[in-house]
């Protein structure tokens, strides 16, 4: 019978995801993308965000994070105990390695796999060839509250932007654009002060794995529903830079 097939890309959330679900349902098999290189990354952000946005962005991810990550590990293995969530790797033995998920094999292992829902984590942006390649449900859980949050780092900036209301997680379909997909279900989160950049993913993660199991069961059931998206103006967000991560900081107190 055809089950679920999950699209992810190398890290702990996916792990994560994957042994949540793994518990309540038979996972045919998780394919899993690499990262693109880091020239094409680099190339693609240059030509849409500019040269300045981008430098401050690398001197944040290269400078800053590694400095929050640190100081937050007793936090986040905290976050993850209490959760119990297990962050281990998935086992090689369902794990398909592509180079893409917008590649031909991608295509055609689904098409193989045929499954009746795709769970989507940490993969690029996925082409429409590649959702229309099969008849199953893709869904995708989000880091931030859409369509006000879209784009990355969704709940840092709902608390950067003095948003704590809208601080939290999407089920959503997936469909071409980013973030966009019509929501199955949300929920916030209530991050402590000894909360930072670094823990706000696993917050949410844990908040939003119960949302993903029941948007599962009912995917598989044939009743899985929706829900209106809350009042906002949509906006897409991207990473922050050194200076408007220390200027908020200094002004709000979000680490």
């Amino acid at each position: 019978m055809p089950g679920i097939v999950m699209l992810v890309g190398k890290d702990p959330v996916s792990n994560i995801i994957y042994h949540a679900l793994a518990q309540s349902f038979p996972v045919d098999a998780v394919i899993r993308e690499e990262k693109p290189p880091v020239s094409t990354f680099l190339r693609r952000r240059l030509k849409k965000l500019g040269f300045s946005k981008v430098a401050g962005q690398l001197f944040f991810a290269a400078g800053i994070v590694p400095v929050v990550t640190y100081s937050s590990r007793r936090r986040v293995q905290q976050i993850i105990s209490l959760n119990r969530l297990d962050t281990s790797e998935i086992p090689g033995s369902c794990t398909i390695d592509v180079a893409s998920v917008n590649s031909d094999v991608t295509i055609t292992e689904l098409r193989r796999l045929s499954p009746r829902v795709v769970i989507v984590n940490g993969t690029r942006i996925i082409q429409e060839r590649v959702l229309n390649s099969v008849d199953a449900i893709f869904l995708n859980t989000h880091a931030g509250i859409t369509p006000m949050y879209r784009g990355v780092h969704g709940g840092y900036w709902a608390l950067a932007s003095r948003d704590p209301m809208n601080c939290g997680v999407t089920v959503h379909r997936v469909d071409k654009g980013i973030d966009t997909g019509s929501i199955v279900a949300q929920a916030t989160i209530t991050p402590t002060p000894e909360d930072t950049f670094a823990t706000y993913p696993f917050l949410q993660i844990a908040s939003a794995i119960p949302l993903l199991k029941k948007a599962v069961g009912d995917a598989l059931a044939g009743n899985l529903s929706e829900i209106a998206p809350p009042p906002g103006k949509s906006r897409l967000w991207t990473h922050p830079t050194a200076w408007q991560y220390l200027k908020t900081r200094i002004r709000t107190g979000i680490r």
